[in-house]
């Protein structure tokens, strides 16, 4: 644990930002070139220097501006630790508690961003596992990062792990048997999005009792149940991200997004039909009705040459001023 004004070489922890099962992350000052930077120093430091590199060189292989960057990684006075860019901002959980869920287009907004980060981990073969609004953070101008890479793992070590990682209620059912893949992810996203949208869970922690509820898909109802505004093309994105099968759910982010897209796209009204329009057809009524037989259907109020505009007799066919005849 660090406390505030210790040094950790050029740099000086300002406050902690947060802790999780893996470690410890401060914000600290690069007192060199006076930059804030977000530490993160694992809680297992008696591990071989090679397996300590391993998550900053995970990360080192991630460039995305959805995706938190890492800066170093460096070990001073005998404490192992990772330099990574801070996002001064809030996380999304954070958004989602103050604002009471959020509306559909801010959810795609924020959920285009999380897709967007996944699709190019999962393009390096790297699955996060442990997707949650409390691992996201949303900039003061609106850029979500995804953070907390540190329990993913390459593909091929995922695929055949028994470590059961991840948040239960964020987790997809194959995680619970030990299991990870590409579309693991995409079920934490799909939970995540039903958060956005209703401000709150599915399903709390899925007891061992639960699990075979949750590999049916039981124990998630529609977000459209619990919040009406939601359209039904977001909420037909969110239940395939949830499908428990994998057969049946999004197998690639670049699907999802493609989904994503289309819900976010305005629904085109329909053209009124001008050929039924009373308004219409009253505007074209006076149209075709001229001015003169107006004023000849209403010889009570006068008559008047249409050229000259003078007074005319009640029964004159011809303007003696002008000579217009009619």
């Amino acid at each position: 644990m660090l406390f505030r004004g210790q040094t950790l070489g050029k740099y000086k922890i300002l406050a902690p930002l947060g802790s999780g099962g893996f470690g410890a992350v401060y914000l600290a000052r690069d007192t060199w070139i006076d930059k804030d930077v977000a530490i993160k120093v694992p809680h297992r430091q008696n591990l071989n220097f090679g397996e300590l590199l391993q998550e900053p060189r995970l990360l080192a292989a991630l460039d995305h501006p959805n995706i938190v960057s890492i800066t170093t990684a460096e070990k001073q006075d005998n404490i192992f630790f990772i330099v990574m860019e801070y996002v001064a901002g809030h996380t999304l959980e954070e958004v989602i508690t103050t604002s009471a869920g959020l509306d559909a287009e801010r959810t795609v907004h924020y959920a285009m961003q999380i897709g967007r980060a996944i699709e190019h981990a999962h393009a390096q073969g790297v699955i996060h596992r442990d997707l949650r609004p409390a691992n996201m953070l949303v900039s003061d101008a609106g850029v979500l990062k995804v953070a907390d890479f540190g329990t993913s793992r390459f593909l091929e070590i995922a695929a055949h792990g028994t470590t059961v990682i991840g948040s239960p209620p964020y987790m997809a059912p194959e995680q619970f048997e030990g299991k990870a893949v590409f579309a693991s992810d995409i079920y934490s996203l799909g939970i995540t999005m039903y958060q956005m949208l209703t401000a709150a869970l599915p399903y709390e922690s899925p007891a061992p009792t639960d699990l075979d509820k949750l590999r049916s898909g039981e124990l998630v109802r529609p977000p459209r149940l619990s919040n009406p505004e939601v359209p039904k093309a977001l909420n037909d994105v969110v239940m395939r991200a949830l499908a428990p099968g994998l057969s049946t759910r999004y197998q690639r982010a670049t699907d999802l997004l493609s989904d994503l897209e289309h819900a976010s796209a305005p629904v085109p009204r329909p053209k009124p039909d001008r050929s039924t329009d009373p308004t219409r057809e009253t505007a074209r009524a006076r149209i075709h009705v001229t001015p003169r037989r107006l004023r000849t259907e209403n010889p009570s109020s006068g008559r008047f040459c249409l050229r000259c505009h003078k007074p005319l007799h009640a029964r004159a066919d011809r303007c003696p001023f002008c000579g217009e005849s009619w």
